[in-house]
């Protein structure tokens, strides 16, 4: 397993498409010029790719050419020799134009799975290091869209449809020159087509480009629900939510559907009417070359050479026309995606920030206050101080600030007035790095990845061997459970280790704190969820992890923290009751009354 801590975008500076200042891609011409910044790394295969596009346009433009003289040189002079030695020519210039296309697609090709593959990585290094306040408010499921649907999108484009783009402009460009010295007159009347082209691609662009937006805005949220329904599946179960979940499925996938329906009638546009424009031109091009020709101002050879050039300036039309659908989508996707590259990652360190070598765990809050949200604080002036070796244990009721305590003290979010210091140390004024490894965290709700047993445990030190391994699962009441799975210590997990029960699972999670080997620890309701038997086994190994350590603990059980050397009471993001269980139940206070009301139904008197 690699470490998934958060990363910056490059150790010398952010990677291409990085915006300098958060600015966001706000119009298509805006989101280009940033996939250009991706691009460019590769001018090299882009410039020999543009090459052999130039060649093989050169080579497909010299084939019509050489028809016209072959008409009027040889077929109509009855010369056979000089029309097989043209005709070989002929097929040498299409079989090299077929490698060189064949060639500049390859080389394409392995240019966008590059430029693909560090958009990719830009985007993971960027989620990573972003902090946590935005995944508070960022479905998950809509960062999975953005991850594989959008960039998805953005890969189809830059393989095929950039190419295609490029041939078709250069083929516009090439062909208008050729028939303007062939024949200008003729070339007039081919040449209206391109401004009624443009004015329908225009009108069309404009009105789809909207709906390929909302397309990719429902698509992420009807992803959002999968995940979130998938996740949740025993809870949708349990609670006989399955219809609801159809009928919320079913109004985003209809909203998905009318979204895309509209984009796709209006793109789908341009295939039906440039085909229409088309025919209308090579019309007016036979009559008017007809015309000439009865006239004698112009050979059969000249007229055939000119149909054909007008077939290949007409094609790119077409081309593009068509590469509206794919285009829009992939600039609707590439938008989304530099909205997530343009959050503001999680701050750097202070200027010198000090090294948090070794932590006795001495901590202290003072005179902390907090808000999430400015003008709603969650915690108002709160001071606590832990010793090393101490345990603190904090209660009250759910809302009342207890996770966020925990939550500034891990620097998830940096305090708004007062100060956190460890060791004396302002937790601002030290390397967060250094911090979160001093810190041992084992919550209510583990999480497991799906890697074996091992790798699970070792994720609290990576540089862990397999017998460090096997020792912290022993201290943690976990090897007994570990030697009877299928495969022992190298058991893979599934999704979720839903294989394993949730005690099983705070056993690894415990597991996983003892090998880390914190100063601090941390645990937040770590025993709610398990039966009796399993919460003695998990208390036990709690007891050892503790042992030596500076602890926090959340609890609603208070049973489970009798022994706590202090216990403060939280209401309303203050602390409004501090000291020993012993004392708090003597003061019939805010703790009595919380610890009665979980004991209401003993019949006999409570005793500190």
């Amino acid at each position: 397993m690699h470490s998934r801590g958060p990363v910056s975008l490059s150790p010398a500076g952010p990677r291409p498409g990085t915006p300098p200042s958060g600015r966001k891609a706000k119009d298509a011409r805006a989101t280009l010029a940033r996939l250009w910044d991706f691009l460019k790394r590769q001018r090299r295969s882009l410039y020999a790719s543009l090459l052999l596009v130039v060649v093989g346009i050169g080579l497909n433009l010299l084939g019509p050419y050489l028809m016209g003289k072959a008409i009027d040189k040889y077929i109509l002079a009855g010369n056979l020799p000089g029309l097989a030695r043209i005709a070989l020519v002929m097929l040498a210039i299409y079989l090299a134009a077929t490698l060189t296309t064949w060639a500049q697609a390859y080389l394409m090709a392995a240019v966008a799975q590059r430029t693909i593959h560090y958009m990719r990585q830009a985007l993971f290094e960027r989620i990573q290091g972003l902090p946590l306040r935005f995944f508070d408010r960022q479905p998950h499921g809509e960062l999975m869209s953005r991850l594989t649907n959008d960039v998805e999108n953005i890969s189809l484009v830059l393989g095929d449809s950039l190419t295609q783009l490029v041939t078709a402009v250069l083929t516009l460009a090439g062909t208008a020159v050729v028939i303007l010295v062939l024949h200008w007159q003729l070339a007039l009347v081919a040449l209206v087509i391109i401004p009624v082209m443009s004015l329908i691609v225009r009108l069309v662009s404009t009105h789809s480009l909207k709906g390929f937006r909302q397309q990719q805005e429902y698509l992420g949220q009807l992803n959002g629900l999968i995940e979130e329904d998938v996740t949740g599946a025993r809870v949708v179960i349990a609670y006989t939510r399955t219809e609801a979940a159809v009928a919320d499925f079913e109004q985003i996938n209809r909203r998905l559907q009318a979204a895309s329906t509209r984009a796709q009638a209006l793109s789908l546009l341009m295939g039906p009417v440039p085909n229409l424009i088309n025919n209308v031109g090579y019309a007016a091009i036979a009559s008017a070359g007809g015309w000439m020709a009865v006239q004698g101002w112009v050979s059969v050879g000249t007229i055939a050479t000119f149909i054909n050039y007008v077939q290949q300036f007409t094609r790119p039309l077409n081309q593009l026309a068509n590469l509206i659908n794919a285009i829009q989508s992939a600039l609707a996707g590439a938008e989304r995606f530099f909205e997530t590259i343009d959050e503001l990652p999680e701050p750097a360190d202070a200027p010198g920030a000090a090294a948090l070598e070794q932590v006795a765990g001495d901590v202290v809050f003072d005179d902390v206050s907090f808000a999430y949200q400015p003008g709603t604080p969650v915690l108002k002036h709160v001071s606590l101080h832990a010793s090393p070796g101490q345990t603190i244990a904090l209660v009250g009721p759910t809302g009342a600030g207890k996770t966020t305590l925990i939550n500034l003290l891990s620097r998830f979010y940096d305090v708004d007035a007062g100060a956190i210091r460890v060791d004396g140390h302002d937790i601002r004024q030290v390397r967060r790095a250094d911090l979160r490894r001093r810190l041992g965290i084992v919550l209510q709700d583990t999480f497991l990845f799906s890697a074996t047993v091992m790798e699970n445990i070792r994720y609290g030190r990576l540089e862990a061997g397999d017998e460090e391994v096997v020792a912290a699962a022993r201290l943690a009441n976990a090897d007994h459970f570990i030697s009877r799975l299928p495969q022992g210590y190298h058991t893979p997990l599934s999704e979720g280790a839903s294989n394993l029960s949730q005690g099983q699972r705070q056993l690894l999670a415990i597991a996983r704190a003892i090998l880390a080997d914190p100063a601090i620890l941390i645990l937040d309701e770590a025993t709610s969820s398990v039966d009796t038997r399993t919460e003695k086994q998990i208390q036990e190994a709690l007891l050892r992890l503790m042992q030596g350590r500076t602890s926090f603990i959340i609890a609603h059980r208070l049973s489970t923290i009798r022994d706590a050397d202090g216990i403060l009471v939280i209401q309303d993001g203050q602390v409004v009751e501090r000291g020993s269980h012993a004392d708090l139940l003597a003061a019939r206070g805010a703790y009595y009354r919380l610890y009665t009301s979980q004991f209401k139904s003993q019949a006999a008197p409570l005793r500190p």
